[in-house]
Formats: C-alpha cells, structure tokens, sequence
C-alpha cells in the first residue's frame, strides 16, 4: 500500500492536531474515538485503539491451539465445551 502523506498539519496550543478527513476514514474514527500513539525509533504511527487492542490479543494468543494440543475446529468446540462444563449453545 503506498502510504498516505499529509503536509502542513499543524499541531495547536493545547497539542491538539486536526486530522484530515481521509486520515480519520482510513482509520475508521470520528470525534470521542479514541487512538493509539506508537512511537517507533524515528516516526510515530497512529492505530484506531480498537484495532491495536485485537491485533494484541491475536498475538497473545497466537499458538494457543498448538499449546493445547488441538488443531481442527471440532477440537477447539470440544475444548470450550469442556471448559463451559458440559453446556452447549445447541
């Protein structure tokens, strides 16, 4: 993807940056939304918060299955199901 460069934002009294409305849609955030600042030796890179949150959790549990010892979709049903005890949604 070739990266989208914005020039002449400036930064306010308070901080504040106004983010340009294409930068806002790719990121997928209005006003509240919150984000993620990531500083990166040189360069900082701005994430939608919720985004951040899932591709962390995806990388805490990534292997998880293998750690297991399941593999298939019908393992991993099996193993919920018998951490819920028995019950079933069915």
């Amino acid at each position: 993807m070739e990266p989208m460069i914005v020039e002449g934002a400036k930064i306010m009294a308070k901080g504040q940056i106004t983010l340009p409305k294409d930068i806002r849609e790719k990121l997928n955030v209005g006003t509240g939304d919150r984000v993620v600042l990531i500083w990166d030796e040189d360069r900082v890179v701005m994430m939608n918060s919720g985004v951040y949150a899932m591709r962390a959790l995806q990388r805490s549990a990534a292997g998880a299955a293998d750690r297991a010892g399941v593999g298939t979709e019908d393992e991993v049903a099996g193993l919920v199901d018998e951490i819920r005890g028995g019950v079933s949604d069915e």
